[in-house]
């Protein structure tokens, strides 16, 4: 079984060696991992970014399952490119599976980020837009994508000295898919 491994680990300066470490947790577990940066692109090409789209869909389209890095990536909410293969995968029907390694609720984030305001009963941000208030640790499509196509958020009890390189919610994701898929050794 294959398990598309999504976030925004790509863009670490030790990508490659988080991308060999998610890869062999997966093997561990009898799932082959998919990491985004085993695709080869030429990224000098003048179609590199779209190079890189259609190679992305391509290894979805082949895995039969999702793990998805959902921790806050500059800003207060998940990565945009996570959460559109997200959205990709549950779209096909394939088992979606996510975590982040910051616990705390994303409107709590959105206040450490911006000012926010409460105007009657609902959150405003300086531009006078309602930010999204649901007690959830992130956006309510995502949060349910998960819970309607594979399983909830997985978090950490508590925050993490380095939310880049813990691979301790990414495993729980690993092994929750193994037994879904039927693959657990």
């Amino acid at each position: 079984m294959k398990i598309y491994l999504a976030g925004p680990d790509v863009f670490l300066p030790d990508a490659l060696e988080v991308g060999r470490r998610k890869v062999e947790i997966c093997a561990r577990h009898g799932l082959a991992g998919l990491y985004p940066l085993d695709n080869v692109v030429d990224r000098f090409a003048a179609d590199a970014s779209l190079q890189i789209f259609k190679a992305n869909e391509a290894m979805m389209d082949h895995a039969d399952a999702i793990i998805a890095n959902l921790t806050p990536f500059r800003g207060p909410g998940a990565d945009a490119g996570t959460v559109y293969e997200l959205g990709y995968m549950a779209g096909r029907g394939k088992l979606c599976l996510g975590y982040s390694n910051d616990p705390s609720l994303y409107a709590d984030r959105v206040r450490n980020f911006t000012a926010v305001e409460t105007l009657g009963d609902r959150l405003v941000d300086p531009e006078g837009l309602t930010v999204e208030d649901f007690g959830r640790s992130d956006n309510l499509m995502m949060i349910h994508a998960l819970e309607l196509h594979g399983g909830p958020l997985v978090l950490p009890r508590a925050s993490l000295e380095d939310i880049w390189h813990d691979l301790t919610a990414f495993e729980l994701c690993v092994a929750m898919a193994a037994r879904r898929l039927g693959s657990a050794i």
